[in-house]
């Protein structure tokens, strides 16, 4: 069955943000990727002082719930408040995730197909007819 979070965008505070909520729920962080660790593509080069922002973070706060999130894509600019929010689904299969997604994107709008990434995920993005903005992730196994 499919898990679902919530994932908050950010304009650059990010890593104080997860400080924060880390100081309030206790824990540590499952995971805490920079801008900088991306594989370099064709045509962009990182804003100077991006580098170091936060392209994503997660912090468990329940056997249940994680709380993820990451400062806006440099490539895209700030995020309003209002759309800094999204709904992110963790499928457990691949087919479940190119499930959701596609019964999701019905009537909505693609913002990312989905499709395989560099850090090992099924991962797509889009928003629905109602205007809710949804992420749908599925993990791949590792190898090796």
């Amino acid at each position: 069955m499919a898990q679902v979070n919530a994932y908050m965008t950010f304009n650059g505070n990010c890593e104080d943000a997860f400080n924060f909520y880390r100081s309030v729920f206790g824990g540590e962080f499952q995971m805490i990727s920079r801008f900088k660790d991306m594989p370099p593509m064709e045509g962009f080069t990182l804003p100077e002082g991006a580098g170091e922002k936060i392209m994503h973070v997660s912090l468990p706060v329940s056997n249940e719930t994680i709380l993820m999130g990451s400062d806006a894509n440099p490539m895209f600019g700030d995020v309003p408040v209002g759309k800094n929010v999204s709904l992110s689904v963790g499928a457990d299969s691949r087919e479940e995730a190119g499930r959701i997604f596609n019964g999701l994107a019905e009537g909505g709008q693609i913002t990312m197909p989905i499709s395989d990434t560099f850090w090992n995920a099924y991962f797509g993005m889009l928003v629905d007819k109602f205007g809710m903005i949804w992420m749908v992730n599925y993990d791949n196994p590792k190898v090796g």
